[in-house]
């Protein structure tokens, strides 16, 4: 799938194992697993009445996905619309609550912003530990199959692992690598990053960023900095601020969310972790609040194991 492009992969009815909605059954199969399962017992071989005490228990498990109590109303407020008072299956119910998620997750494009002219750059934001040095290893990968000439820089500058981890990445993906010394300004990083990839004509500049917790102020104010600095060097950079979020900490990446979609100016989201995650539901929540879309998820170890996201494979897949 294009990464550069908004369009979804028709799925077939029995998809190849390569296809995105395959990858995303396997991604999500913790998720999927525990949700129908709670849903499933709802259900009696016969059907089960759509009442009050049904749209409670299915609310209940909804929950269970850490979609949050907002999207789970919606999704319990349109099962009642469609069924209430009636006898209905299981498949019914998952095919409107799917139908309702992939709603709920559309309007947004998820593809990632080309600059019209010189080099697109992309800062990469998160916690410690949320993957993000994977991801971005993954994103360069991905976008250097697509034929994109990919600069990394590793600004994560006061974690000697993780320039040395991004440096092997490289090497493995075939793509070139800006670093500095340790505990050198990151942002001076970010500032030969950008200014190589405008020099030498790289079509996309991925610059990583010191991992830091949302509440630490004086890292915060290190970002505008890297933005800034970019910014001198290629017009209209940053293009893009992907933030890395960890699908299994659940409720605890709306609060992340929160705080770098506030201060890093964050287009989008890179929700890493998925396949390791029963709470894969947290996508509603986070996209719901802040209004960013996610750009990709993250489905296993493996450098192939990025996938742009699409609404509607993740909805099939998912229930």
């Amino acid at each position: 799938m294009a990464f550069w492009k908004g369009k979804s992969q028709a799925p077939d009815e029995d998809p190849p194992p390569t296809s995105l909605l395959a990858r995303m059954r396997t991604g999500l199969r913790k998720t999927r697993d525990v949700l129908n399962t709670d849903i499933r017992d709802l259900f009696k071989s016969e059907g089960r009445l759509v009442d009050d005490p049904f749209l409670e228990e299915l609310f209940a498990r909804l929950i269970r996905t850490d979609m949050g109590v907002g999207p789970a109303t919606t999704l319990r407020d349109q099962v009642a619309e469609e069924f209430r008072g009636r006898v209905v299956k299981l498949e019914e119910v998952l095919t409107n609550i799917s139908r309702q998620t992939e709603k709920m997750l559309s309007g947004q494009s998820n593809a990632l912003f080309e600059a019209p002219s010189g080099p697109t750059v992309i800062l990469v934001v998160g916690v410690n530990g949320s993957g993000k040095t994977t991801s971005i290893a993954k994103l360069a990968n991905n976008l250097h199959r697509s034929g994109k000439r990919v600069l990394l820089g590793a600004g994560d500058t006061f974690r000697a692992a993780a320039v040395e981890q991004l440096t092997v990445w490289a090497g493995r993906i075939g793509c070139e690598i800006v670093t500095g010394p340790p505990d050198a300004d990151p942002a001076s990083v970010a500032f030969r990053t950008a200014q190589r990839a405008a020099d030498e004509k790289f079509d996309v500049a991925v610059i990583d960023t010191a991992g830091r917790l949302q509440t630490q102020t004086h890292l915060m104010q290190q970002l505008d900095k890297i933005r800034r600095v970019v910014g001198k060097q290629v017009e209209g950079a940053p293009h893009e601020v992907l933030l890395v979020l960890d699908a299994t900490a659940g409720q605890n990446a709306i609060s992340q969310a929160r705080g770098f979609s506030e201060v890093a100016g964050c287009t989008g989201i890179i929700l890493a972790k998925l396949d390791g995650s029963a709470k894969g539901g947290v996508i509603l929540p986070i996209h719901q609040q802040f209004d960013l879309p996610v750009k990709f998820i993250g489905l296993g170890e493996g450098l192939d194991d990025l996938a742009p996201f699409d609404p509607k494979s993740f909805a099939e897949a998912l229930f």
